[in-house]
């Protein structure tokens, strides 16, 4: 790719903001990556492109590129170029999959109860985690999902609008967030938090759980363009649901082709 046709696939002059120049390039190339105008193994503009078709230095060129490479989402082959990563097949250590998928592949049936779908004000702890102000709207969903008819989830999820300004027109009966998300924008970064808590009533109700019996709580942060988009609580019966996973270093040859590296929610009362 010549540096005129870098300027013409949206690499512009970038006019001066708070943000350090090389963190701007970033989020243009992260950008290009989750719109799918740059695809698994095309080829990413080089610093001398970049340096044409964006003015910046090629310190700052080198800085973006060495960066996206770090953080997985480019690939640098020496002599060759660089290239956008194969996300698909350097998954995460830590993958909890949809819900239904998960059902599905145990040959039971899915489905979801909505209770709430609302755009509202957020508290100060979940604008914190999505790094918007406290009392800005945002997308919220709060819904049950049910394997062959038993509540076995209670999600509660919450979406910057700006990401997801039709979230409120979707119905989670028939997708589940975690899926249409997937739709919108392809995950780039997740962290999970797993613990054991006791459940508020109006969860243990919903869940059918036990008096005195704990649930347990996946909390999902993602990030799409460097920036959280989606903070999600996902409640489980203690009883009947375990963490459970295999772990296949790199470069270590896997005795189970049709395993990867995952950590899943599974089922006792199957």
């Amino acid at each position: 790719m010549t540096a005129a046709n870098a300027q013409g696939c949206g690499y512009s002059h970038m006019t001066s903001t708070p943000k350090p120049r090389y963190q701007q390039l970033k989020e243009q190339i992260i950008s290009r990556i989750s719109s799918g105008d740059l695809r698994p193994l095309d080829r990413v503009p080089s610093e001398h492109e970049l340096v044409g078709s964006t003015g910046v230095s090629r310190m700052t060129a080198n800085r973006a590129l060495r960066e996206l490479t770090d953080e997985g989402y480019v690939e640098r082959v020496a002599g060759v170029g660089t290239f956008v990563a194969d996300l698909k097949a350097a998954s995460h250590l830590l993958e909890v999959r949809n819900i239904a998928d998960e059902i599905q592949m145990r040959g039971h049936e899915h489905r979801a109860s909505v209770i709430d779908l609302e755009s509202r004000p957020v508290a100060p702890d979940i604008a914190d985690l999505l790094h918007v102000s406290a009392g800005s709207r945002v997308n919220h969903v709060f819904l049950v999902h049910f394997e062959n008819d038993i509540p076995i989830q209670v999600e509660d999820r919450y979406v910057t609008i700006d990401f997801a300004n039709d979230f409120l027109d979707q119905n989670f009966q028939n997708v589940t967030p975690s899926a249409y998300l997937s739709l919108i924008a392809p995950l780039q970064e997740a962290e999970h938090v797993v613990r054991a808590k006791m459940p508020g009533a109006r969860i243990r109700r919903l869940l059918k759980m036990r008096a005195k019996e704990p649930c347990l709580v996946v909390t999902r942060r993602t990030w799409v363009s460097a920036r959280p988009v989606s903070f999600a609580r996902l409640f489980h019966p203690g009883s009947r649901f375990e963490l459970a996973g295999r772990y296949r270093p790199p470069g270590i040859a896997n005795s189970h082709p049709q395993d990867s590296n995952i950590v899943e929610l599974r089922n006792f009362d199957r």
